[in-house]
């Protein structure tokens, strides 16, 4: 099984005047748009590990369609001629409350994977997220843009001495805060990849944060490759420690004292105040992208509970299902779309991650098309911030969304044919 080559051919196929124009420019108009090219340009098993879900895809599909139940409330007379996306992470100014969520093996898509993410969210201003199970080191996409914003995102493995050998790595780097992801003990069940038969990396790509090197702890790669199960994510989890508790927060506290800490995988309530309460600095309300829990709430349907509960002790972001820049903003949100930004944020979110149009930028055009998909997202969260009456994100507040008068859905769920 071996990657996608993308080539200049792939990437370069239109022209204006006598400038060759890349073919994302030319047909990526919205962030779906990049995905409806990726699936032209990768391998059938690779698109379906990237865009599918788990189970029957419930979950996944709740993702987009709960956003769409919440609708803007648009203020006129206003005035918005200084319109600015810019706010602040944890001491950190950015150009817009969204970022690169934490998603592992970049280089599927793109050469230098991780690094070329980097370097387009730099370019953007924005934070980046490195997954644990990335295809570049952590000392590698560190060095590729020195001062760049970017957090670590850790997983909690059975080898504990590993776990803390990662955390260190990370503050050594220069990660500005870490993610500790906290809904995978388990991976949720991808159909599509067991029918596809992706249950490995294909070569030569390896999960690099794991040649560490360590003496006398294994190597790895004969886990997470050893294609016992028919899915591959099923055999990475075997990695995992599956006996973890609210003390493990703590105890990740204590290994990074200096830098903040957000758990990431949060869905209600109840886990937000105990999260809080275990010195969490921040919270990521996720579902994993619809890829763990089939049938669980859409995010942006259990932020409010988690918003209320947290009362503003801590800041909270969001994922999974973002499309548009214009959902709220109020929480700290996962988001693709700039409405669905402003949706996410108005109800209690601070910021938001995408996830999966990354992938399907870099498959079309690597940094570059990353780069290009952040700026129409930009473009699109100003002009939604300017026909709501906000000039400011500081301006967001709750009444900026409500539900719709008629509540309840007659949509039927189908399965998604990806």
């Amino acid at each position: 099984m071996n990657a996608p080559e993308l080539s200049s051919k792939t990437l370069m196929l239109g022209r204006e005047g006598n400038t060759q124009v890349p073919d994302y420019q030319r047909k990526c108009f919205n962030v779906d748009d990049f995905q409806k090219l990726s699936k032209q340009v990768l391998r059938k098993d690779l698109y379906e590990y990237l865009a599918s879900g788990s189970d029957d895809e419930v979950t996944l599909n709740e993702n987009r369609r709960a956003f769409q139940r919440w609708f803007l409330r648009p203020r006129v007379m206003r005035p918005v001629g200084k319109i600015s996306t810019t706010t602040s992470l944890f001491g950190h100014s950015v150009n817009m409350p969204v970022f690169v969520s934490p998603a592992g093996v970049h280089a599927l898509c793109d050469p230098e994977g991780e690094c070329s993410t980097v370097q387009a969210c730099a370019e953007a201003g924005i934070m980046f997220g490195l997954s644990q199970h990335s295809t570049r080191s952590i000392e590698e996409v560190a060095s590729a843009v020195p001062g760049a914003l970017k957090w670590y995102q850790l997983y909690i493995l059975k080898d504990r001495e590993r776990t803390r050998n990662l955390i260190k790595r990370a503050v050594q780097a220069g990660y500005d805060g870490i993610f500790v992801t906290v809904d995978s003990v388990r991976f949720g069940y991808r159909e599509a990849d067991a029918r596809n038969g992706f249950n490995a990396l294909p070569p030569p790509h390896r999960l690099k944060n794991y040649d560490d090197g360590i003496q006398g702890s294994p190597s790895l790669d004969q886990t997470y490759n050893s294609q016992d199960a028919k899915a591959w994510d099923q055999n990475s989890e075997q990695m995992f420690d599956q006996d973890v508790g609210w003390d493990d927060i703590r105890w990740i506290k204590r290994e990074a004292p200096h830098v903040p800490l957000v758990v990431k995988g949060i869905m209600t309530a109840e886990d937000a105040a105990l999260a809080v309460s275990a010195g969490a600095d921040g919270i990521m309300v996720s579902n994993h992208g619809g890829r763990q829990l089939d049938g669980c709430l859409a995010t942006i349907d259990a932020l409010p509970a988690v918003a209320t509960a947290v009362a503003g002790r801590i800041p909270i972001w969001l994922d999974s299902g973002i499309r548009r820049g214009t959902h709220p903003i109020a929480l700290t949100v996962l988001v693709i779309t700039a409405k669905d930004v402003l949706k996410a944020l108005a109800l209690g979110a601070s910021a938001v991650g995408i996830g999966k149009p990354l992938f399907f930028a870099l498959s079309v055009g690597g940094k570059d098309a990353v780069s290009y998909m952040l700026k129409l997202l930009q473009t699109e969260l100003e002009a939604a911030m300017a026909i709501c009456g906000i000039e400011a994100v500081s301006d967001i507040t709750p009444d900026l969304v409500t539900s719709h008068p008629i509540s309840q859905s007659t949509e039927l769920h189908f399965r998604s044919s990806l």
